[in-house]
C-alpha cells in the first residue's frame, strides 16, 4: 500500500516524516481534508492574517501530489 506524507507549512514547515499508508491517492486527497479541517477547528490560531498556510501531500519519493492552500486576508472595510 502505497504511503503519503501531509506537510504542513504555516510560517513553519512541519514534516511528516513517517507518512500514512493509504490505498490511493483519492484517499490521501481525502485524509488532507480532513487534517485540515482537525488543525482549522483545533489550531485555528496556526492560521494567521495574510500568512500562507498550505497541507502538500507526497509520495515516498517526495514528489508532491497536490496541495491545499489557505489564505485569510482582511477586507478593506476592518483595516
Amino acid at each position: 500500500m502505497p504511503r503519503y506524507h501531509f506537510n504542513v507549512h504555516d510560517g513553519v514547515s512541519s514534516l511528516d516524516h513517517d507518512g500514512t499508508e493509504l490505498p490511493d491517492w483519492k484517499a490521501a486527497r481525502l485524509e488532507a481534508v480532513r487534517l485540515a479541517g482537525e488543525i482549522l477547528k483545533d489550531e485555528a490560531e496556526r492560521v494567521v492574517l495574510g500568512e500562507d498556510w498550505r497541507i502538500e501531500v507526497s509520495d515516498d519519493t517526495g514528489l508532491v501530489l497536490f496541495q491545499m492552500a489557505f489564505v485569510i486576508t482582511e477586507p478593506s472595510a476592518i483595516g
